[in-house]
């Protein structure tokens, strides 16, 4: 754990160290984020964040590459796929945080970098529904690639308000890293090393590095540089732990086991998955591109029932903390105390959600004045 500790800790601080030189080079660049009538902030503010978490992401894992617990991951080249598969990401975020490429060559550099994972390993091989593969090599590829896709651009939508993203991604990255290096101590009494912990505790690290520079009142946004590295790192550390290991082994409920691999990772990508769905639904609904930008997402709705930006935020952490514990807490506890524990944190997100009380107060002051004119 302390190794894991040490590589996040790293990740943050060369992330944290190196924003601001980003900050200036997307200003000295023209990589800005206009003020439009969408858009959540009031100033121009830069983008290209998303380079500093890379600067961040490769520095651990070069670091961990030479550590003795970590390098046999290294052995069968799959962390170094993944590094460049960030690379190419990153790099085109970073060309449209400058010049605001169209959707489509978007995709396919999207498609181009899961695809690269895929052709070097990194792929789901089976889905742990005991034991059985239901996927043939063929699909396999097609998944991972949807799967890594669909996460790049899920995180994407999510990042509207200041420290958002970078905000649920930790708190998603947290979850699934407990999950995978319970799942590695549960398959081995002696080798605790695990890949998709490693990403993870990289992925954390680099979204704790940022958040400093990024939280209400940003100085730099992380951009599509930025969400589609999160994106790109959290479906690889899912893609390496699915199938790998059997999952009853931490826990008497088999069942559940079996499926927590799948289960998890939608958990932690709650929030980028809903408000995704929600817009493809909505814009394909209307006739538009999936891709068209609009002013009708998860915090766009939460900011129109009178929730503060910051209050917006709060929120979406919550809901992602609920359904994160909500789905790990079985591995510790047993049915009834996770029961009692999603009753609980559903009902309070939700209370938290409609805030019945603000809104009350808010009417009553209304009304008077209104009474007034």
């Amino acid at each position: 754990m302390r190794v894991y500790l040490f590589i996040l800790l790293l990740a943050a601080a060369v992330t944290f160290l190196t924003t601001p030189a980003v900050r200036l080079l997307a200003r000295r660049a023209g990589a800005m984020t206009a003020v439009r009538a969408r858009d959540m902030h009031d100033v121009v503010t830069p983008r290209l964040g998303g380079v500093a978490m890379l600067l961040g992401v490769i520095a651990a894992m070069l670091v961990a590459s030479r550590v003795p617990f970590l390098e046999r991951l290294f052995d069968n080249g799959q962390p170094w796929a993944i590094l460049t598969a960030a690379v190419v990401v990153c790099l085109l975020g970073a060309a449209d945080d400058k010049w605001d490429l169209d959707w489509v060559t978007k995709l396919a550099g999207q498609v181009l970098a899961a695809f690269l994972l895929a052709w070097q390993g990194v792929q789901l091989v089976s889905l742990p529904i005991n034991g059985v593969m239901l996927l043939s090599p063929r699909g396999a590829l097609i998944l991972t690639v949807l799967v890594v896709v669909v996460s790049m651009n899920a995180v994407n939508f999510v990042d509207g308000l200041d420290g958002l993203a970078a905000g649920v991604m930790a708190i998603g990255g947290g979850a699934f890293f407990i999950y995978a290096y319970l799942l590695t101590r549960g398959a081995s009494a002696t080798d605790f090393s695990s890949l998709a912990a490693l990403l993870t505790a990289i992925l954390i690290g680099a979204c704790l590095g940022f958040l400093p520079h990024n939280l209400d009142r940003a100085r730099i946004f992380m951009g599509d540089s930025g969400s589609m590295l999160l994106g790109l790192l959290l479906a690889a550390s899912t893609i390496t732990v699915t199938g790998q290991v059997d999952p009853a082994q931490l826990s008497a409920a088999d069942v559940f086991g079996q499926f927590l691999p799948i289960l998890l990772p939608i958990g932690v990508m709650f929030v980028p998955f809903l408000d995704f769905a929600l817009a493809v639904v909505r814009r394909i609904g209307s006739g538009k591109s999936p891709f068209h930008a609009d002013a009708l997402h998860l915090h766009h709705r939460l900011l129109a029932l009178g929730h503060s930006k910051r209050g917006a935020v709060l929120i979406m952490y919550t809901w992602t903390v609920v359904v994160c514990v909500g789905l790990l807490l079985p591995v510790f506890l047993d049915l009834r105390a996770s029961v009692i524990f999603w009753v609980i944190g559903v009902v309070f997100a939700l209370v938290l959600t409609i805030d019945p009380v603000t809104r009350l107060l808010k009417r009553s002051r209304k009304e008077p004045a209104d009474a007034q004119h």
